[in-house]
């Protein structure tokens, strides 16, 4: 039985801006943690890097991120909140689990093979090794658990199975713990507002396919009435729901959003009623939940200078409670102090 204490890591990389299904799918449960345990949060800008990102774009979606996790709640008084190239000692350790890592084992990594497509040799080797980074980032501090969503699963099974060979290899049984899936529950997995068989994304071509955490009250509004949807009133069941993803994926962002109801509450509602009168009312929820978010957002960006000095005190924590993890591993590899 591992002996470590129960602590969480988690990270957005800041590219692309984040949306409704970065809230309601990790945000908000972050948020939830805090209260449960100790938490380190992230905006993992080194990953950001295995693609082609603009110098000056990356530093203001850096401060973005970390306004949008604040706004939504999370509170860097009681959780450590810092930007990843701020700490040193997760480069230091990702090498070293480039060297723990098999090949065999990065090969079969399914999300390099979508994002590199038939371009795999032209990818980055950062794109490659991208999980090692993962792993270092979570292991630096010895975190025990990981809040992923479906296709971060493969990469937290690397992080465990690196954490086993690096206990073997250096005959320390335990040094690191073997990190556990947080897997949370309904709206995990928000899907397009244009394609309800598509998860919602940063990188679709039409901005009416989600809803930005930086959108307006109007914007918000004209996006849900023109979210696609059929020619039939909502059904009164869940099986009323099967093939029919567009009315799956409202039906599940309102119970969502209208947390502590549930989703057999909102089927009951709204059960026979056209998707018009259902949309002015996801709308109005929508609004009341994500706006406050985007004006705090928008204050918090106005003055980045604040953003980076609280960036800074989390990364002076994280660097403190990263150190001792980095300087046992040098002693156990044989790195000369």
């Amino acid at each position: 039985m591992s002996t470590h204490p129960r602590l969480v890591f988690s990270g957005m990389q800041p590219t692309g801006g984040l949306h409704l299904g970065n809230y309601l799918g990790a945000l908000r449960n972050w948020v939830r943690m805090q209260d449960e345990m100790a938490c380190i949060y992230c905006v993992v800008d080194l990953h950001a890097l295995t693609v082609w990102v603009e110098p000056a774009e990356l530093a203001r979606s850096t401060r973005e991120v970390a306004a949008a996790y604040i706004a939504s709640g999370v509170d860097p008084a009681r959780s450590i909140l810092f930007a990843q190239s701020q700490v040193h000692e997760h480069t230091e350790l990702a090498w070293i689990f480039n060297c723990v890592a098999r090949m065999g084992w990065l090969n079969r990594m399914t999300q390099f093979k979508e994002k590199a497509g038939k371009h795999k040799e032209n990818s980055s080797v950062g794109l490659f090794v991208y999980p090692d980074l993962m792993a270092a980032d979570i292991l630096a501090y010895k975190a025990t658990h990981v809040p992923v969503g479906e296709d971060q699963k493969q990469h937290l099974e690397l992080a465990r199975d690196i954490a086993q060979k690096f206990n073997n290899d250096f005959s320390a049984p335990d040094f690191f713990p073997l990190p556990e899936p947080v897997i949370t529950g309904p709206a995990t997995r928000v899907m397009s507002l244009r394609d309800g068989t598509k998860k919602m994304s940063k990188s679709d071509d039409s901005d009416y396919s989600r809803i930005n955490l930086t959108d307006d009250a109007d914007a918000i509004a004209q996006k849900i009435r023109k979210a696609k949807t059929d020619p039939h009133p909502l059904p009164d069941s869940e099986k009323g729901f099967e093939g029919r993803p567009e009315a799956d994926n409202l039906i599940n962002i309102y119970a969502a959003l209208s947390d502590p109801s549930s989703r057999e509450a909102a089927i009951a509602r709204f059960a026979g009623k056209p998707f018009s009168a259902f949309k002015e009312e996801l709308a109005e929820l929508a609004i009341a939940r994500i706006v406050p978010i985007t004006q705090e957002m928008r204050r918090l960006m106005s003055d980045p200078a604040e953003i980076d000095r609280i960036l800074k005190r989390g990364a002076d924590t994280a660097r403190e409670r990263a150190a001792p993890t980095i300087k046992e591993v040098r002693r156990l590899v044989g790195l000369i102090a």
